[in-house]
């Protein structure tokens, strides 16, 4: 007989039902989430991995929409949720994040987490319910989780914050706000605004965190009266013992070490510290030495972290010889690709970014479909991690959940700045390509998309940069740090992106490693960002301080011609065959959407203008007593067909071709010769009547044809 459990939670007057007990009960946790009539389901399963030692934890996350949640079906020939789309893999990443941190220390067993949306009202948004019903999940299973962490969506909407909005107060927000914690901490912001300042949104996170505590007092309570015991057996923490000797071992060269300034060599001088270590510990021919290889790895990170934690707490100083504040140095080349429409090359330190800006029609967009409905992207990012940008030999192939975040990032980060579609009817491209990396290339890939677009001539509304903050804290004592490197990213506590310019915020992204950062210390973080962020930007208006001018000469132009809808038809004609015939007559691209606004692109001035003469003419009424220059189409022997506009002919009878007799209408006139008409009359079946003679002054004679 089934135990069904339910658990009813608020979150500003919205009731999330959480439920276990009816469905995967073989599973270590499941729960099924609903709000409204939208329901989410999430399963946590864990596996040992016996005899075998590694110094992570093997967790995968994810998130899938299935289609008939909509009471829809995808797209195209395959009928089946396959690959996952971009808004899953985003959804992934934002549910492991902030789940990561929160496993015990030494919990090293393969942990699968999967979340499924089941039923979609169009209103209540999955995500935010995804991740609350994942802690859920392994709250209640036997999987070592340290205390229940939840999530929740915040907009701002009518200067008013708003706690999981609907679909529709979405639409109306200046703020896209995911932020999961615990009761006591913050530990993950994913936010995108439309420069906010940084008070709005500290507001926005303490606002949300409110709702955050009381589902996490309510999982916590729930967990309690159903939850299985935790299974410790399999934890391996690391040994104190070990720790100690690993310090004791490495100290003075290890103190040294980090204080290289450059990031390859500070690297072989550690690699070096680490092999020494593990020969001492593990001498040539030890069968069974006192500590594991995985375990001597794990204390020399913990001993790397300390001394360099120590270091800038102490001195103030960084293993670059940076203070706290300081920015590493900026070089800015734009225009370094010839052929592109745009392009810049942006170096800091030793991080550094080619992007690159194509502009182009509708075309170009990027389609998708998700459980809202087909949409159409038109400005899109896409960020490229190489191996060889870290010195190393590694995949390259279809982007990785990394890349994906990443580029998206950096995409919606810029997406506040850009101009109207009435003001610059463009898709814009923009690829952010990662040639050398030692901390934070997402935020060079803001610095240098802004940076490619304005060199491309996109009219932007405000350029903006971004920074990497980190943090160092130890009890009551903190550092906060301005354009962290990859080891601060790596051996410290926080990863705090901010984008925007002085005035205001658009993108803010956060992971927290530990509990305990106060809204006092993202405060600061907040303000000490926003100098740097200032700094970058003066660096990059120093070089391009404002957008070009002209475009480049390879760039497509691009014309709009507004016709009513009810004409679209008359433009595309039967399967196509009309528009299709204009392309390959002009050469240009054409774009049509549902409110009958068309696009034409194309690098050659005069195919644009041929085109868009035959669109205007093909949607142009005609107007009786208005005179037309037109063109024969057919001489018969009563007179001359004329088409005046695209696809609209008339009879000029063989009388209205001339104030004199025509005695002979074949030798008068031919076949493609221009000739410039009235029209007399349009009949009941639209029929037109023509007068070449109606046009005529009287120093014409009768044996001129052409006007």
């Amino acid at each position: 007989m089934e135990r069904k459990i339910k658990k009813v939670l608020y979150a500003e007057g919205k009731e999330l039902t959480f439920e276990t007990g009816k469905i995967a009960k073989q599973a270590n946790g499941a729960v099924v989430v609903t709000c409204g009539e939208t329901i989410v389901f999430s399963s946590a399963c864990a596996s040992s991995r016996a005899g075998e030692e590694i110094d992570f934890l093997p967790m995968r996350v994810d998130y899938q929409e299935k289609f008939s949640s909509a009471g829809k079906t995808l797209g195209g020939f395959i009928k089946r949720e396959g690959r996952p789309s971009e808004k899953e893999i985003l959804t992934s990443r934002l549910i492991d994040r902030p789940i990561r941190p929160m496993f015990e220390d030494g919990y090293h067993d393969d942990v699968q987490i999967l979340a499924y949306v089941w039923s979609y009202d169009g209103l209540n948004q999955p995500d935010p319910l995804a991740l609350c019903a994942v802690s859920a999940a392994l709250s209640i299973s036997d999987i070592p989780l340290i205390k229940p962490i939840a999530g929740v969506r915040v907009a701002f909407v009518d200067q008013k914050f708003v706690i999981n909005p609907t679909s529709d107060e979405m639409e109306k927000s200046k703020l896209d706000l995911l932020l999961a914690g615990t009761e006591d901490a913050i530990l993950m912001i994913e936010g995108y605004c439309d420069f906010l300042t940084e008070e709005q949104v500290l507001e926005a996170i303490e606002t949300g965190h409110q709702s955050i505590r009381a589902i996490c007092k309510g999982i916590a309570e729930w967990q309690k009266e159903v939850g299985k015991p935790k299974n410790r057996k399999t934890l391996r923490p690391l040994s104190e013992d070990l720790v100690k000797l690993v310090d004791k071992q490495v100290k003075e060269p290890l103190k040294k070490s980090i204080r290289i300034a450059e990031k390859q060599e500070r690297g072989d001088a550690l690699a070096e510290i680490e092999q020494t270590l593990i020969t001492t510990l593990i001498p040539e021919g030890t069968e069974e030495p006192a500590y594991s290889l995985v375990s001597i790895k794990g204390a020399f990170k913990k001993i790397t972290a300390k001394y360099m934690r120590q270091m800038i707490l102490d001195e103030g100083v960084r293993t670059d010889k940076r203070s706290v504040k300081d920015i590493r140095f900026i070089d800015v080349e734009p225009s370094l690709l010839p052929r592109a429409h745009g392009s810049t090359l942006f170096t800091r330190g030793e991080t550094q970014a080619l992007a690159v800006c194509t502009l182009g029609g509708e075309s170009m967009g990027q389609r998708f479909e998700d459980l809202n409905g087909d949409g159409l992207r038109r400005f899109y990012l896409q960020y490229f991690f190489p191996p060889f940008s870290v010195g190393e030999v590694g995949r390259a192939g279809p982007p990785g959940r990394r890349e994906v975040g990443h580029g998206k990032l950096a995409e919606k980060a810029l997406t506040y700045s850009l101009p109207s579609l009435d003001e610059f009817p463009y898709t814009i491209r923009l690829e952010s390509n990662i040639t050398e990396s030692n901390g934070s290339s997402s935020m060079a890939s803001v610095c240098g998309g802004c940076l490619a677009m304005m060199d491309a001539g996109v009219p932007i509304k405000r350029p903006v940069s971004g920074i990497a903050m980190g943090l160092i804290l130890e009890g009551d004592r903190y550092a906060i740090l301005s354009d962290i490197l990859g080891l601060e990213d790596a051996l410290g506590d926080m990863d705090f992106k901010i984008t925007g310019d002085g005035e205001g915020i658009t993108a803010f992204q956060m992971d927290i490693k530990v509990e305990g950062i106060t809204v006092d210390i993202m405060r600061a973080a907040l303000a000490q960002a926003k100098e740097g962020r200032i700094h970058i930007l003066g660096k990059m208006l120093e070089v391009l301080p404002k957008p070009k001018e002209e475009m480049s000469i390879y760039a497509p132009r691009i014309e709009t011609v507004k016709i009513n809808p009810s004409k679209i038809a008359t433009i595309i004609g039967p399967g196509g065959k009309q528009i299709r015939a204009i392309i390959e007559q002009t050469g240009v691209q054409i774009d049509i959407n549902d409110e009958g606004v068309i696009s034409i692109a194309s690098s050659n001035n005069d195919a644009m203008a041929q085109a868009k003469s035959i669109i205007e003419g093909l949607v142009s009424d005609v107007e009786v007593n208005k005179t037309y220059h037109g063109k024969v189409t057919s001489v018969v022997q009563f007179g001359v067909f004329v088409e005046i506009l695209p696809g609209k002919e008339g009879l000029c009878h063989i009388s209205e071709l001339s104030d004199g007799r025509v005695q002979n209408i074949f030798e008068y006139i031919k076949n493609g010769d221009p000739i410039k008409v009235k029209v007399l009359d349009i009949n009941e079946r639209g029929q037109l009547k023509l007068s070449r003679k109606a046009t005529l002054d009287n120093q014409t004679t009768s044996q001129e044809v052409h006007s």
